[in-house]
Order: structure tokens, then C-alpha cells, then sequence
């Protein structure tokens, strides 16, 4: 079994498309994907990327995806990398596939002087959280994750 990490071209935009249509189905998620694939494809590889993308294949086949982007610490006063969302296939859960993409993310990391690496992942979601313990990962308990989203975020950007 070969396990390789490459990163995403345009041409892998539907694959990258039914990651997240299946990473929203195990996260009960679906109904909240309103993405439209031309412009997913523009974010992520126009003129201006917002993010970027790993593919994980076994054997050459494509089982999973990392999707990151650059955020920035203040305190640190450098770059890291976030991971919005980490998908290995049912089948291939077990491989080291998983593992593969979060090391070459954390090599990303060290090689962009960044100053951490960092995700969220729901709390019922039992087997990633012990996966990512393994790994030396810590849960951010004292932090709380706040949105604005539809209607508010517009609501917000009025009283600019």
C-alpha cells in the first residue's frame, strides 16, 4: 500500500466538491452545503486563493482531502494554519491516511515558520477527537467559537 499527499489542481474541483458533500453527510451537516462548484473553483484556485487543499490517495486513488488557509496569531506575531476540513473515506479509515495528511500539514506548518496548527471538530464526534489525541493535539476548552452568518452578518456590515 502506497500512501501519497499531493497537493489539489483545478482539474480535482469535483473531487474536492464530493469531499465536502461527504464530510457534510458524516457531520449531519448536509442541508447546510450551498456552495457552487465555478466559484469553490475560483476560490481556491483563482487569482486569489483563499485556501488550499491536499489530496490523499492510496495506491493512486484519491481517499481523502485537508482543506487549510493561513490565519495569524497576534501574540506570536506569526502565521498558522487552520484546517477547515479533514475527510478520509469509510474504506480507507485505518490506513494511516488520516495521519499522512496531518503530518504534511504540520510539516507545511514548520517549513511557513508558522506558529501552530489548528481545527475543530464537533464534540460527539468521538473517534476524530481520540485520533487527534494521539496524535499530542489539545482541546481549547477556555475558548468559545463565535459566527455571524446570513442575515446577521449582513445586518452587521450595514452599521459599518
Amino acid at each position: 500500500m502506497t500512501l501519497t499527499i499531493r497537493p489539489a489542481t483545478r482539474t480535482d474541483l469535483p473531487l474536492i466538491a464530493q469531499f465536502i458533500r461527504d464530510l457534510a453527510d458524516y457531520e449531519r451537516l448536509a442541508h447546510e452545503v450551498r456552495f457552487d462548484e465555478v466559484v469553490l473553483g475560483d476560490r481556491l484556485f483563482g487569482a486569489r486563493p483563499y485556501a488550499e487543499v491536499l489530496i490523499g490517495e492510496i495506491d493512486g486513488a484519491p481517499q481523502g482531502f485537508a482543506l487549510f488557509f493561513h490565519n495569524f496569531s497576534t501574540f506570536e506575531g506569526k502565521p498558522g494554519i487552520y484546517l477547515e476540513d479533514l475527510l478520509v473515506r469509510p474504506e480507507a479509515r485505518g490506513s494511516g491516511l488520516g495521519k499522512a495528511l496531518l503530518k504534511r500539514l504540520a510539516a507545511l506548518a514548520v517549513e511557513r515558520d508558522c506558529a501552530r496548527l489548528e481545527w475543530s471538530v464537533l464534540d460527539w464526534n468521538e473517534p476524530s477527537i481520540q485520533f487527534y489525541k494521539a496524535l499530542g493535539a489539545k482541546a481549547m476548552d477556555e475558548w468559545t467559537i463565535y459566527r455571524v452568518d446570513g442575515d446577521a452578518l449582513g445586518e452587521l456590515a450595514e452599521g459599518a
